[in-house]
C-alpha cells in the first residue's frame, strides 16, 4: 500500500505515532538502527534532528557536539561528513549497536522516505537559518518526498525562510512554554508542536479554531498518550513507539 501523504495522515482522524529520534528507548538516537526499530514497531513516522557539518552537509544529530552520542569529541560543525562517519555512534547505547554511524539526511530519505512519514527538525542559529532551510528544501526535493515530510523548528526564522523557498512543504512550530505559543498572524504554518504538558481541552479548542494540526512531544506515559488521543491530538512523538501503540490500541 502506498504511504499516505502527511496531510492525509493527519486528516485521517487517527492519532499518528512518530518515533522520537527513531525509537530511542530501544536503539541509539538518530541512527539508522533507531529509525529501523521505529518502522519495525509500527510507527507511522519518525522525528529527527538536522544540522550542518563543517562541509555544509545536513547530518542527523541532536546535540551540537558529538560527545554524548559517539566516541568522538567536539562540535559537529567543526567536523566534515567523512570525519563524522569515522565515529562510532552506537556503542555508547549498547555494544550490540557498535559501528552505527551518524547518518546524513540524504541517507535517511533514501532508506525510509517511501516507508515512513518524516518530521525533520531544523537545529540552527538565526545566522544560518536561510542556508539550512534552503538545504533542507533541496534535499526533500531531490527525493521527491515533500508530501511525506513536515519540517519543524524552534527557530521561527528558519520556518519562515523554508516557507518562502518551498511553500508546498508543511511546517510546524516547536515550543515548550505557553508564552511561546504563536499568536494569530505570527505563524503561517500548518501545525503546532507544543510540549505535552501544555495540552488540555482549551488548548485543543483554540488550535482547532485557528486551523492548526497539533503534534506533541515527548510522550512516553501510556495514560497520558490515551488522554491526548481523547483530546484529539493529531500526532504523538514518543521514545517508545511500541509501548504507545499498544496503549492506544486498548
Amino acid at each position: 500500500m502506498a504511504l499516505k501523504s502527511i496531510r492525509d495522515a493527519l486528516d485521517s482522524g487517527d492519532t499518528l505515532i512518530f518515533g522520537h529520534r527513531g525509537a530511542m528507548a530501544h536503539a541509539p538516537m538518530n541512527t539508522m538502527a533507531s529509525f529501523q526499530a521505529a518502522f519495525a514497531q509500527g510507527a507511522d513516522g519518525v522525528e529527527l534532528d538536522v544540522q550542518f557539518s563543517k562541509d555544509r552537509q545536513l547530518i542527523v544529530l541532536h546535540d551540537r557536539s558529538v560527545d554524548a552520542t559517539s566516541d568522538g569529541l567536539g562540535a559537529a560543525k567543526h567536523l566534515t561528513v567523512p570525519q563524522l562517519k569515522a565515529l562510532d555512534a552506537g556503542a555508547w547505547f549498547a555494544e550490540a549497536f557498535a559501528g552505527e554511524t551518524i547518518p546524513t539526511l540524504d541517507e535517511v530519505f533514501a532508506a525510509f522516505g517511501e516507508s515512513l512519514l518524516i518530521n525533520v527538525e531544523i537545529k540552527c542559529d538565526s545566522a544560518e537559518a536561510g542556508e539550512i532551510a534552503g538545504a533542507a528544501a533541496a534535499c526533500i526535493e531531490r527525493f521527491s518526498c515533500s508530501g511525506r515530510v513536515l519540517v519543524s523548528s524552534f527557530n521561527s526564522l528558519a520556518l519562515r525562510r523554508l516557507r518562502a523557498i518551498a511553500p508546498g512543504i508543511m511546517i510546524g512550530c516547536l515550543y515548550e512554554c505557553a508564552a511561546a505559543e504563536p499568536q494569530t498572524g505570527d505563524f503561517a504554518g500548518e501545525a503546532l508542536h507544543p510540549r505535552r504538558q501544555l495540552i488540555d481541552a482549551a488548548f485543543m479548542s483554540r488550535a482547532r479554531e485557528r486551523g492548526y494540526y497539533v503534534n506533541t512531544w515527548t510522550v512516553n506515559e501510556p495514560q497520558r498518550a490515551l488522554e491526548l488521543k481523547r483530546l484529539g491530538v493529531n500526532a504523538i512523538i514518543t521514545d517508545d513507539p511500541a509501548a504507545i501503540i499498544a496503549a492506544l490500541a486498548q
